[in-house]
């Protein structure tokens, strides 16, 4: 198929990482930002088609993955509610909080629903006038004006018993975090295309330029891919520290201006916890004050957003994973105790998640580590 096809070429593959080799004189260390690009590289094994001299290191390229346990567990606390409708992506349903999650909730008895948009949830208020219908908004920027738009919807409509809890969070703040921190390892990135497909890069240029790292808008097919580490390689060969745009038959410079506008009307930055990575400034979205009924915070009794104790599963290593300092099948959980059916942590779960690329197309390289 046309478009496709031609960005899973086998031969053009194969031609990419002889270029990459051929430019390649030391070791390099580059991290994706985008679950999936992981999920690519795993699946096409493009990790092991490049020269050995370059490492891929996996970010915290999965909003879902990086929602702090807090968050889901006041989601559970809300759907507990019996005059509650919740809803929200499918990822979501499945991803540990403290005790339970949220599809056990809604075994339990609570009304808990998988919805493709926020725009679905608009639509049961307006069918459920008597419900508090709740979306829990996860996502990057990718994300957020669907639900900036949902919001701006129902207060339209006049919607009294909808509301947002919102987790969105913010990719360059969380680069930024990596790149500040003393146990940083890489020395490039390829950013995520679909976030900048609706942001633009240029929040990135003054990241490449404070860190001196080459940063490449990258897409998602393998030649993408393939494509994004050849120009990040020859930028760092070459000395060079700049953002270029490797996706540009979907990204341009400026973004998309109305889906930007969209966002800037209803939310604003805010300080956000990152599981793994802990707080990052201003790497979160809330609710602006104009539209503040619709905050879901505000709406239910703070009791109801209070966890008796937030705790990760002992087991489980998704921090140092969302981190890029282990790699899934280092995990002495990864495809014993953890597995899809049986998760420790959120990469296990979400369709983004590293950890469910390795087991989805990288088992065998699981089955070799003790």
């Amino acid at each position: 198929m046309k478009y496709i096809d031609e960005y899973r070429d086998a031969k053009l593959a194969q031609e990419y990482a002889q270029a990459i080799a051929e430019i390649t004189t030391r070791p390099w260390t580059l991290m994706e930002i985008c679950g999936g690009q992981t999920h690519t590289i795993v699946k096409y094994g493009i990790d092991r088609l490049i020269p050995k001299e370059i490492t891929l290191i996996h970010g915290p390229g999965c909003p879902v993955c990086v929602t702090p346990i807090q968050l889901i567990d006041w989601a559970i606390a809300i759907a507990a509610n019996p005059n509650v409708i919740l809803c929200s992506f499918g990822d979501m349903l499945r991803v540990p909080g403290s005790t339970t999650d949220l599809l056990r909730a809604k075994a339990s008895g609570a009304d808990v629903r998988m919805v493709y948009s926020p725009l679905d949830a608009v639509k049961l208020a307006g069918q459920h006038p008597q419900t508090q219908v709740v979306f829990f908004a996860v996502g990057f920027e990718t994300t957020a004006p669907t639900t900036a738009l949902a919001i701006a919807q129902a207060a339209h409509l006049g919607l009294d018993n909808f509301s947002i809890l919102c987790a969105h969070v913010l990719v360059p703040p969380a680069m930024t975090a990596i790149l500040s921190s003393p146990d940083r390892t890489m020395q490039g990135f390829l950013a995520a295309g679909h976030v900048c497909t609706v942001m633009g890069y240029t929040e990135y240029e003054a990241i490449a330029d404070r860190f001196q790292v080459p940063i490449i808008v990258t897409g998602f097919e393998p030649i993408d891919i393939l494509q994004g580490i050849y120009l990040c390689v020859k930028q760092l060969e070459t000395g060079k520290a700049e953002v270029e745009n490797q996706y540009a038959r979907s990204v341009k410079r400026a973004g998309n201006q109305q889906a930007i506008a969209m966002i800037n009307e209803v939310f604003e930055a805010t300080s956000r916890q990152w599981r793994g990575l802990e707080e990052i400034p201003q790497s979160g979205l809330k609710i602006k004050e104009k539209y503040a009924k619709f905050d879901a915070q505000n709406r239910f009794d703070s009791a109801a957003f209070q966890s008796s104790e937030v705790r990760e599963s002992p087991l489980c290593i998704s921090g140092l994973i969302l981190q890029g300092t282990r790699k899934p099948h280092e995990c002495p959980s990864f495809g014993k105790a953890c597995t899809p059916e049986r998760p420790l942590g959120a990469p296990m779960v979400s369709s983004e998640g590293a950890c469910a690329a390795y087991y989805q197309h990288g088992i065998a390289i699981a089955s070799t580590v003790n």
